[in-house]
């Protein structure tokens, strides 16, 4: 039974996109030869690893199984890469890194610029999830580190907290709620929203929270940052959930209020997590260093 490192790593690609044709393109290889590897994965291992159907494909329980161990495999040879970057002239580490939206637009910028300048022989490959992906990204070996919500990771998950992040409600100067100090969410109903788009780490948090307290926001705009969301909603066109960090540093700049939540679930507690700090490749310890010593 044979396989290589493009048949694993081509097999991941379809299981992230639930399909043959944006596995393959992720995978940068043509969709005949995509085709031909899987079912040469499925003959060496005499079993099917797909359900091939009208939407797309979906894992068997024995492409479940592979799926984990192909993880580990490519987790296992990339930590190898970075353990021996430093030996080899020109040999560039790469550091794979999860992190929810407020981290990636408001929380990490500045830290991972730091690590960056100081460290030019390491790369990191940071990508956008929501928190309870990110942690069953990191329980399955899928990546070296995650930034996420505290509440969202199992106990078996290492984390230091990093930062908090108060998700915020803001409005124009005009609009409703100014010269109150916070609110319950719910609250907000009859509002007319501008929010990020659906496919949004964040968005799908407060979509979910919202869902359960019955509501269902009407969203004006929906756009891909917060400066924008932040011109729109000065702009009167309606109200949005934000990041504290970023309604204040919009506020400096726009006509905005900002109210707080009092809903438990709008208060987050910010996290740098790994399945094991000790067991992380060596460019991955040097970054967990670091933004050990940015932590607030």
């Amino acid at each position: 039974m044979r396989f290589d490192l493009v048949d694993l790593q081509l097999f991941i690609a379809v299981a992230d996109q639930r399909s043959i044709t944006r596995g393959a393109e992720r995978s940068h290889l043509a969709l005949a030869s995509a085709s031909a590897r899987i079912k040469g994965l499925e003959d060496a291992l005499g079993v099917a690893l797909l359900k091939r159907g009208r939407r797309g494909v979906e894992l068997t329980a024995a492409g479940e199984s592979l799926l984990d161990h192909a993880r580990l495999v490519i987790h296992q040879v990339d930590a190898m890469r970075g353990d021996l970057a430093g030996f080899a002239s020109g040999l560039r580490a790469s550091v794979h890194f999860l992190a929810n939206t407020s981290g990636l637009s408001e929380h990490l910028p500045k830290a991972l610029a730091g690590f960056l300048r100081e460290h030019r022989d390491v790369a990191i490959d940071i990508e956008e999830r929501e928190s309870t992906d990110i942690a069953a990204a990191i329980t399955a070996g899928a990546a070296d580190l995650g930034f996420a919500a505290e509440h969202a990771l199992p106990d078996h998950i290492e984390r230091f907290v990093f930062s908090e992040d108060r998700l915020t409600l803001v409005t124009s100067k005009r609009g409703p709620f100014v010269g109150r100090r916070q609110i319950d969410f719910q609250e907000a109903n009859a509002c007319e929203f501008v929010g990020l788009t659906s496919a949004t780490a964040l968005q799908m948090h407060i979509s979910k929270h919202a869902a359960r307290l019955g509501m269902r926001p009407h969203f004006r705009a929906r756009l891909r940052d917060f400066d924008a969301i932040c011109q729109l909603v000065s702009a009167d066109v309606g109200v949005a959930l934000v990041p504290e960090a970023a309604a204040r540093r919009c506020a400096r700049l726009m006509p905005l209020a900002m109210v707080r939540l009092r809903d438990a679930w709008a208060n987050r507690k910010l996290v740098i997590c790994a399945r094991s700090f000790k067991a992380l490749p060596r460019p991955a310890k040097m970054l967990v260093e670091h933004l050990r010593a940015e932590a607030v």
